[in-house]
């Protein structure tokens, strides 16, 4: 029987209800994409709602800027004509009267009060004072002269450059200033002297503490990964539910247990001094020994997991195939086992890594003020100073940090299956 299928003047297959066979398996494909498409949809509707809209507006605080330049509009376009050199002449002066009547009656002074009161301390005051002044007389005299009745910080250009900075709905001022930089008078971009200067070195001092907490995981999570790949397969599941065991603990309740465990009068210290080895208790809680020791036993699963996963992936005859042809035990081990493991650690580290740099709760509880790392100022802004600028600034640069290392380990994992394969 023939099943040959018919060709149409042009020679393209043609198929059995005339329909030519490439616009066929063309429209049945976009069936299929579309259906897929209809699968995947309330996931990335539910992702958009929850996960992408909510840090995308979360960053654009970072960069929003509506307090004084929505409070005092007139001031500010009154001021980008300033040469910045002297205050302003009346033309600012009444700009300023008319905006601070309004904001008084509307009641929105402290909006930009608390704003400018960010980058010159006093300025709330100042505003408040002022406002509650209004309306002027502009028959009393200049209103400049007024003003600085009112109060002589008003002949002082730094508050008025301040408001100039402030002139626009978007400012670098949070991401500057979590760079431990900021825009001058002179409108250049200038560092801050050492004593305003903090947020660098909290940067650092949180990816140090990353850097040591995961190095310590990777030691420590190493030998016990392949202790277990290496067990019969019934003593490793039993071995494997302990390694599985601080996640059905509250985070909150192991910190408290290492607070018990590590304070002067705990149980290690406890230990150490009836078996003479110390004279006095250590300081092992409220420091950095402390929010060490806690955040690797809580991080500690997130790194065997990963390297145990890739190891029993890797067949023993490997090793042994390398012994037999003259190999040292520990030669084969580290020849021949040890680079196909590299990427577990890899992913393993850059997940201890990441969960680590953005801790908040261990380092609270069991660190000193110098202790503590960038999530910390996040939530200190969140929730005592209602700052979000800053909070979103901080966190902004803590998700960026992330998002490099990860593209880094991506490109090296990368590169490392091309040169495998």
């Amino acid at each position: 029987m023939d099943m040959t299928l018919p060709r149409n003047a042009a020679g393209q297959l043609m198929s059995l209800d005339g329909e030519p066979l490439a616009v066929q398996l063309k429209r049945q494909q976009r069936l299929k994409t579309v259906r897929a498409l209809l699968l995947i949809a309330p996931l990335a509707v539910f992702l958009l709602a929850v996960f992408i809209l909510p840090i995308a507006g979360l960053l654009k605080r970072a960069v929003d800027n509506p307090e004084v330049v929505g409070t005092l509009p007139h001031t500010v376009v009154a001021l980008q004509d300033w040469n910045g050199k002297a205050v302003p002449g009346e033309t600012a002066f009444a700009a300023l009267a008319r905006d601070l009547e309004r904001a008084h009656a509307d009641k929105t002074v402290a909006q930009a009060a608390k704003r400018l009161n960010m980058e010159i301390a006093g300025s709330r005051s100042l505003l408040t004072r002022t406002a509650r002044h209004m309306p002027l007389d502009p028959a009393a005299g200049p209103l400049k002269t007024q003003f600085v009745d009112i109060d002589e910080r008003w002949n002082d250009p730094a508050i008025w450059h301040a408001i100039a900075r402030n002139g626009s709905s978007y400012t670098p001022y949070y991401l500057l200033a979590s760079l431990d930089m900021r825009v001058g008078d002179s409108g250049q971009v200038e560092r801050m002297s050492a004593d305003e200067s903090a947020y660098l070195s909290i940067f650092g001092r949180t990816l140090w503490m990353g850097v040591v907490i995961t190095s310590l995981c990777i030691l420590l999570g190493y030998p016990i990964a392949y202790w277990l790949a290496n067990l019969p397969t019934r003593k490793a599941n039993l071995l494997m539910i302990v390694v599985l065991l601080p996640f059905w603990t509250s985070v909150l309740v192991r910190v408290a247990a290492w607070i018990v465990l590590l304070q002067s009068e705990g149980l290690v210290n406890s230990g150490l001094m009836a078996l003479g080895l110390i004279n006095e208790p250590l300081q092992l809680a409220f420091n950095r020994v402390g929010v060490y020791v806690a955040m690797v036993h809580i991080l500690l699963p997130f790194v065997i997991l990963p390297v145990y996963s890739v190891m029993k992936s890797i067949p023993p005859t490997y090793l042994r195939a390398a012994v037999s042809l003259g190999s040292h035990p520990i030669g084969a081990f580290w020849r021949v086992y040890f680079p196909q493991t590299l990427p577990g650690i890899a992913a393993g580290g850059l997940l201890a890594f990441i969960i680590s740099i953005g801790y908040y709760i261990t380092p609270a509880l069991l660190g000193s003020p110098n202790d503590q790392m960038v999530s910390y100022y996040v939530a200190f802004y969140t929730n005592n100073t209602i700052n979000w600028g800053m909070a979103a600034a901080l966190g902004g640069l803590l998700l960026l940090a992330t998002m490099a290392l990860y593209a880094v380990y991506s490109k090296l994992v990368g590169a490392n299956r091309l040169s495998l394969g």
